[in-house]
């Protein structure tokens, strides 16, 4: 509970506890490309139309901006194919541009609807038109919306009285198929093969610069169908032109793909993006490597379940992926036993997430199905915050093992006190009330402050910890039995020593065992801050938490021994100076155990690096 606190601040939401846990052994991360890796902050920058390529300049959903062709400025309103371009763009579109003024009167820009849309709303607006004074002119009467499995949006608008006229955007291969026609000076003309090639190779030369293209069609109608089917209204276009709009990585992505790789973690892009346009972006945020997998979504389709399983090794880029397909790759992958994170934003993204070990959904662009869905909800739409919840995932983890390791080792050692005092024929060392006051103070609070823990600094230089291994591992349990061990001489040592201290005196020597057991506890709550690093690698007094709970436990154990009226409660005497002095050496017992254990396991692992290397 206090880690997922931490991760809301790190833009993750839990919905489902147990998504901790498996956070922490994740394996690989599938994301969707636009918003997650990207800004999701769409700008149109290019175009094509009648033959020539447009340049358009301006950032963000600011409506200001030139076009440009051939390096000189042009007015899109006197070039009737751009025209057609960008009125297409402008009315299949459900994306509204505001203007809005903040107290100061300083203007501002919103965009009301999907990022992509948004972008080719600019674009017209840039251009002169403007949706309102459109829709006057060319109304709109119906629409076929945009599904994931056509990849293209139509709308029919009524235009002359009588007269329609259909538009039709999306991927523009699909809308390219539906072509008979092509716009070339404002006119149809039959659309050749050679045609045909142009307006793959200029589609083809955007994607590899990083570009989102759409295209955009159009078709004449005489009348509107009554049953809108697709396969009746998307057909005989007449292809009008592209536009290419960018979408810049965001910049603290590169490191996280980084630091996900350092930590075994691999990620994979999953897109519905052409192949050129996603691989350009996959290169620029280095999450395409040298040797590394791309496979399209026909190319899925084709592979069975066993081929594809076998290609996901190297897998590292999917793209013109429908929703069906990443349920395939979720199963692929955990077909390879690998622990899976699946981002998801759309409703047919939610079996995907429901199959994957931890479903993502988005906190912004997600639906509420996805939502429900999900295991865990960014409430920032990140990559950068996936990983950043992982880490979470593996500290808070890491903290519950420092947590139980602290207690088994504390209470193994009390039970080994108890026990050895009888075996040795030494009266009893601790009282039950003493125990008591032991687990439920002494200990309690310095255990909560491990919870609080900020992690090992390289916990995110290690592989994933394989889901199946328990919380108390074999390294755990060395150390228990160590400390158990060192804990249980230390003290049944005191308490010997004491007894010939005061002679038939046991509350003055049961008062030295418990106050050098509870000394000795607290002093080791601090080694117990990291199973491998050393408390001076990490720093002695660095949990703030610890250093309070540390203290206000030792203000409880001189108050036992200390205030009066608490003494015949607990069977405590008051000890001298001498006494402290006496005890000193035992304190560190246990603590200086735990560090050698630690470094022991240093050491195990340097030597295991070195045969391997």
């Amino acid at each position: 509970a206090l880690g997922m606190q931490q991760m809301v601040k790190h833009h993750a939401l839990i919905r489902k506890l147990p998504a901790v846990e498996t956070l922490g052994c994740a394996t690989v991360v599938c994301s969707d490309k636009t918003g997650t890796l990207t800004q999701n902050q769409m700008t149109v920058v290019q175009g094509w139309a009648g033959g020539k390529r447009l340049r358009i300049t301006g950032e963000g959903y600011n409506p200001s901006g030139q076009f440009f062709v051939d390096g000189t400025p042009s007015d899109p309103r006197t070039d009737p194919d751009a025209t057609v371009l960008l009125h297409g763009a402008l009315l299949c579109n459900d994306a509204k541009l505001e203007e809005r003024s903040d107290a100061a009167g300083t203007r501002s820009w919103q965009m009301i609807g999907d990022p992509t849309e948004g972008a080719m709303v600019v674009a017209a607006a840039k251009g002169g038109f403007r949706r309102d004074e459109m829709e006057k002119t060319l109304p709109r009467v119906q629409e076929i919306p945009f599904d994931s499995d056509r990849k293209r949006m139509c709308t029919i608008h009524r235009r002359d009285g009588s007269e329609f006229v259909a538009f039709v955007k999306g991927a523009p291969d699909l809308i390219l198929d539906q072509c008979s026609h092509i716009q070339q000076a404002g006119q149809a003309v039959a659309l050749t093969g050679e045609q045909r090639k142009e307006v793959l190779d200029q589609n083809r030369e955007m994607a590899g610069n990083a570009l989102r293209v759409l295209g955009v069609a159009v078709r004449p109608l005489a009348e509107v169908p009554e049953s809108l089917r697709p396969e009746d209204i998307e057909k005989d276009l007449t292809f009008v032109g592209l536009l290419g709009m960018i979408d810049p990585a965001r910049p603290e992505v590169m490191e996280a793909v980084n630091v996900a790789r350092g930590a075994g973690l691999r990620s994979i892009m999953v897109t519905g993006d052409y192949k050129d346009t996603a691989e350009a972006i996959a290169r620029e945020i280095g999450l395409l490597t040298k040797g590394g997998l791309v496979l399209t979504g026909p190319e899925i389709e084709k592979l069975s379940d066993e081929e594809l399983a076998a290609r996901t090794d190297n897998l590292e880029v999917c793209c013109r992926v429908s929703p069906q397909h990443k349920t395939r790759i979720v199963d692929a992958l955990k077909a390879r036993d690998h622990i899976v994170a699946m981002t998801g934003d759309g409703v047919n993204d939610a079996p995907a997430l429901k199959r994957a070990n931890i479903g993502v959904a988005m906190g912004i662009a997600g639906t509420d199905v996805t939502k429900q869905t999900a295991d865990m909800v960014l409430t920032d739409d990140n990559y950068a915050s996936i990983v950043a919840a992982i880490e979470q995932g593996r500290i808070i983890y890491s903290n519950i093992r420092k947590f139980v390791y602290f207690l088994l080792a504390c209470n193994a050692g009390e039970i080994l006190i108890i026990f050895g005092a009888m075996l040795l024929g030494l009266p009893i060392p601790l009282r039950p009330v003493q125990l008591l006051w032991l687990n439920l103070v002494s200990d309690g609070a310095p255990a909560l402050a491990l919870g609080m823990e900020k992690g090992d600094r390289d916990i995110m230089k290690h592989p994933p910890r394989p889901p199946k291994e328990p919380v108390i591992n074999r390294d755990m349990t060395i150390g228990i039995c160590v400390v158990a061990v060192v804990d249980a001489i230390a003290i049944l040592l005191a308490f010997y020593f004491g007894l010939q201290r005061y002679p038939g005196h046991h509350e003055a020597a049961q008062t030295i065992a418990f106050v050098t057991l509870c000394s000795s506890e607290l002093l080791r709550a601090y080694t117990a801050r990291s199973e491998y690093h050393s408390i001076f690698a990490i720093g002695v007094f660095s949990n703030k938490w610890m250093n309070w709970a540390v203290l206000a436990s030792f203000l409880l154990v001189l108050a036992v021994v200390y205030v009066p009226f608490l003494r015949p409660f607990f069977d405590t005497v008051p000890l001298t100076l001498d006494d402290w002095l006496f005890m000193l050496p035992f304190f560190f017992a246990s603590p200086i155990a735990m560090e050698l254990v630690k470094l022991y396991f240093r050491r195990r692992v340097s030597a295991t690096a070195t045969a391997t290397a």
